[in-house]
């Protein structure tokens, strides 16, 4: 049996972005889930094959977050509940009380060095200011180490859903703990916001999971800082749609030996995520997240490209388009196109529940470095050369009957 560090005490949740569709989405839900209002369906964690694990219950979960738009909860879930209807006003209604707060646990963010897209959505009065990027660190970790004090919680998981940065390749590279440090002493604009948020929070000795593509937030520097204060992460970019129907599909073209000559993807989306997609720069770090997948399951060259485009009035809906072509014996050319639809929240919404469900499990055992046995809910799983889904998911089983025995 798994012997637990402490199962006394609620279980901290910090959301990076607490204010966005995915936090709110995760907030309310967890919440209608717990009071019995909405079904638990989608939770990967539910599965019998981990219920030996001892994983704690959303009952136990305590939301707080960084934020840097003056948001309310409440306002942002009936926004979505009015929009396209995965939130049900009856469920916020009876929830605003528990949103009033979750929203009193919610701080300004980091917004510095996030490129223009992300100043663009801040609220000016909502975003951390310092003279360099060691007092924004030292401000979000004050945050974390206050709201895990004021919960008495047992665990502090922190998970970053903030809009996507991006690439840091213009910024100063960020590969040791000693370059961290120089580069603290330093502007803020000079540091990403994903590194600065996984350096608070891993500095109050939590968990850390980057749900975004935002490489920064598990750069080198990261990792190795991470790695020298024994404590669990994983990411990169939560694996929600179009790149989880590519992971279970490429691996049937595979398997009947069929040649995929090109896999060519189109994506359109609305809701804030989109809005900072649709500039070019953050834009990459998407791109570069979605594009690696195919190419790496199938084993050969194959032609690839993925493109994404803001479509305002789909809100928090996203449509993907896929055509593959391919030969089958005797060279002959045949294809396969599908679409699909999908509300970007309620996808995402339940892998963020079970990534701070395993995340707890594995802090409170002990683990530390990437929990790789978690690649299967990321698009670019850190560290994690296997993209196949049914491959990545007999990983997390195996280290489930490991783990319980």
């Amino acid at each position: 049996m798994i012997c637990m560090a402490n199962k006394n005490g609620p279980i901290g949740v910090w959301l990076i972005g607490a204010g966005g569709a995915l936090s709110t989405t995760v907030a309310v839900g967890a919440l209608a889930v717990v009071r019995g209002f909405a079904e638990r369906t989608a939770l990967v964690s539910d599965d019998p094959a981990f219920s030996a694990l001892g994983l704690p219950e959303l009952a136990d979960f305590r939301f707080g977050g960084h934020e840097i738009r003056l948001v309310r909860l409440a306002a942002a879930a009936r926004a979505i509940a009015a929009e396209n209807q995965s939130l049900r006003p009856d469920w916020i209604d009876a929830l605003e009380s528990d949103l009033a707060a979750i929203d009193a646990d919610i701080r300004p963010g980091a917004a510095a060095g996030g490129g223009g897209a992300i100043h663009r959505i801040a609220t000016a009065d909502h975003v951390l200011h310092g003279g360099t990027a060691r007092e924004l660190v030292t401000a979000l970790t004050r945050d974390l180490e206050q709201f895990r004090a004021k919960h008495a919680a047992r665990a502090l998981i922190v998970v970053n859903l903030a809009s996507t940065e991006p690439p840091p390749a213009a910024l100063p590279a960020l590969e040791t703990v000693a370059d961290l440090e120089r580069a603290l002493d330093g502007s803020p604009e000079d540091v990403r916001p994903g590194a600065l948020y996984a350096c608070a929070a891993l500095r109050a000795g939590a968990a850390f999971i980057n749900f975004t593509p935002s490489a920064s937030s598990l750069c080198g520097a990261i990792r190795a800082l991470a790695t020298q204060l024994r404590l669990p992460w994983m990411g990169n970019d939560g694996k929600t749609g179009e790149t989880l129907v590519k992971s279970g599909l490429a691996p049937m073209f595979r398997a009947r030996c069929l040649k995929v000559m090109s896999w060519v993807g189109y994506n359109i989306l609305g809701n804030r995520d989109g809005s900072v997609l649709a500039d070019d720069a953050n834009k990459q770090s998407k791109l570069a997240s979605k594009d690696r997948v195919v190419a790496s399951i199938l084993g050969q060259p194959v032609k690839t490209r993925v493109g994404i485009d803001y479509v305002e009035s789909l809100g928090d809906n996203k449509v993907a388009w896929d055509y593959i072509h391919f030969r089958g014996f005797l060279g002959h050319p045949m294809a396969m196109q599908f679409t699909w639809q999908g509300c970007d929240s309620i996808l995402a919404a339940p892998l963020v529940l079970d990534l701070v469900r395993f995340a707890t499990l594995a802090l409170e055992r002990g683990e530390s470095g990437p929990m790789d046995h978690l690649a299967a809910f990321f698009k670019s799983p850190v560290g994690v050369d296997e993209h196949d889904l049914y491959r990545q998911m007999a990983a997390l089983s195996a280290y489930a009957r490991s783990t319980a025995r």
